[in-house]
Order: structure tokens, then C-alpha cells, then sequence
């Protein structure tokens, strides 16, 4: 090979691996499984793990909880956190009437009139209107700069907003007066706080500031699938590793609280190893490439003790 083929070489295969990446071919050679038909037993235990996998996608409890918050089936991670949030809320018994729910990053979820649906009284809160998480996530139409942007799901106007309320908090800096919830939780914003240990402080102090005794927190974020050692740290969005998320498990027990046990799910079907890549475009869409490492969404829910 010459020096001019070596050129060549460096010259066209940036553009090729462009085009490829653009075109993604290979997803039209998936085979992306029907739910109906693939359908599990109903009896078998739901959401088990504590991180995305199709298998949750094919038991008819996600089909029923789809359905109830009003979204697709489809092969999506976004979806599973929704489906991870509202499922564990309903069986930790800490919605209906009487109680009181907050949720961080509220964007544009669903999640706040499911809730209020059963009695209960949400603050939604967002980052504050001047920062740059808020302005980013304005341009993708995932930021709340007010009650009215919110879906009221089966509610009335009227209805939803009797029961909902809209605040800014900067989760760094969580207001004191945002207290005595049986419920707070988050839909993978955590990371966007700046750094690892700023994702973490924030999920300690939901659950110790803002919940009463006894009460849940659910927090989904970014679960780094390349390494246990190396990661995004600090930044806009940083990746956590199973062993952040497993010291900060022991770290909640020693501090008194309950933990459900962090489970990383095993991959059941072909699409689990599909990574997807910018521009992200689903389905599927359970795993994408960012920052360098290939990453998924992972819960903790988290019972306050004292």
C-alpha cells in the first residue's frame, strides 16, 4: 500500500462511517418482536430488575400501565422509566387520597395527573426558567416552564390543576419548604446535576428533605454498561457505574433507610445488545452510545426510614 492509498484511505472513511451512522442500515435487519404475541405469563414477577430490558416490555402489566399513562409500546427507555416510576409508586401503597407526591425535572411527563388521578397532590417542579439545563431542555420541548404545558391525562383542566401545583427547584439546592411527601420522584435528570457526587446528594437529600417517614423515592438515571471503572464523571451528563450505585444502596441502609436490591437485568433478546446512536432514533431504543460508553436507565427506590 502506498503513501497516496494510505491518504485516500484517511481522507473518505470518516465520510463513510458518517453516511453509515446517518443511515443506520443495519436497523432494518432487526427483527423487533410484536408484544401481543410474545406476551408473558402474568403471574411471573414484573419489573424485577433495576434496569431496562425488553423483558419488562412483554409482560401485560407494562401494557396495563402503558396504557393507563398514555404511551406506545414500543421499545423505548424513556417509556420504562415512566412504566418503573408508576409501577413501584402503586405497589410501595404510597398514592390515593390523602396523600402528597413531588416530582424533580417534570418536563413535560404525564406521570403528575396519573397520580393526581388517585387523589393525590403533586408539586411538579423544573429548573429554574435561568439556568442552562432549563434552556436546554427548552429547545427540546422537555422542559415545563409552567402548569398550563403539562398533560392532564384523564383529568379535567379544572381537575388537574386543583391537585397539581407548578414550582422551580434547582435539585442542587432543594427548598426547604418542600416537605412531608409520601412520594418524590425523578425521570433521568439526576445526572445532568454536574458531577456524580451532585446526583447523588441530590437522591439523599429527597429522601431525607423531602419525604415524610415512610415515605418513597423513585430516581431513574443513566447506568454505564461499558465499565465499573472508567466514566463520565463530571459535566452535563455523567454516567453512573454499578459501583456508584451500589455504595450509595449501602450508603441509604446506613443511614437507616430501605432499599430494594439493585438488580442489573440480563439481556433476554437480540435487541437488548442494540446500540443506538446519534441521532438517537427508536425503536429500538433500550441502550445508545454517549460519552464514549454504552449506557441504559436504571431505578432505586428507596424507603425513608428516619
Amino acid at each position: 500500500m502506498t503513501n497516496d492509498d494510505i491518504a485516500l484511505i484517511e481522507r473518505i472513511f470518516p465520510e463513510m462511517l458518517k453516511r453509515i451512522s446517518e443511515a443506520k442500515p443495519w436497523k432494518n435487519n432487526i427483527f423487533i418482536p410484536d408484544m401481543s404475541v410474545y406476551r408473558v405469563d402474568p403471574r411471573s414477577e414484573f419489573m424485577r430488575y433495576s434496569t431496562c430490558s425488553s423483558r419488562d416490555f412483554f409482560h401485560p402489566e407494562f401494557k396495563r400501565l402503558s396504557d393507563l399513562i398514555g404511551i406506545p409500546e414500543v421499545f423505548h427507555r424513556k417509556y420504562w422509566e415512566w412504566v418503573f416510576v408508576t409501577h413501584h409508586a402503586f405497589a410501595q401503597g404510597v398514592t390515593g387520597p390523602n396523600t402528597r407526591g413531588i416530582v424533580f425535572g417534570v418536563g413535560q411527563e404525564t406521570l403528575p395527573a396519573i397520580f393526581a388521578a388517585t387523589g393525590m397532590r403533586v408539586t411538579a417542579t423544573d429548573a429554574p426558567r435561568d439556568t442552562s439545563i432549563s434552556q436546554a431542555w427548552s429547545t427540546s420541548n422537555e422542559y415545563a416552564s409552567e402548569l398550563a404545558a403539562m398533560p392532564s391525562g384523564t383529568l379535567s383542566r379544572e381537575e388537574f390543576e386543583s391537585l397539581v401545583e407548578w414550582r422551580e427547584c434547582d435539585m442542587n439546592v432543594i427548598p426547604t419548604e418542600f416537605k412531608d411527601y409520601d412520594l418524590c420522584w425523578s425521570s433521568c435528570c439526576l445526572e445532568h446535576l454536574g458531577s456524580l457526587q451532585h446526583g447523588i446528594d441530590f437522591i439523599i437529600n429527597s429522601v431525607e428533605n423531602t419525604l415524610k417517614i415512610g415515605g418513597v423515592a423513585i430516581h431513574t438515571t443513566e447506568l454505564n454498561l461499558s465499565s465499573n471503572d472508567h466514566t463520565v464523571e463530571t459535566g452535563h451528563t455523567v454516567l453512573y457505574r454499578r459501583k456508584d450505585l451500589e455504595q450509595l444502596v449501602r450508603q441509604l441502609e446506613d443511614r437507616g433507610h430501605t432499599v430494594q436490591p439493585f438488580l442489573i437485568a440480563p439481556d433476554s433478546l437480540v435487541i437488548d445488545g442494540f446500540v443506538d446512536t446519534p441521532p438517537y432514533e427508536a425503536p429500538p431504543h433500550l441502550k445508545l452510545a454517549l460519552g464514549g460508553y454504552v449506557t441504559t436507565s436504571a431505578g432505586l427506590v428507596i424507603r425513608r426510614g428516619k
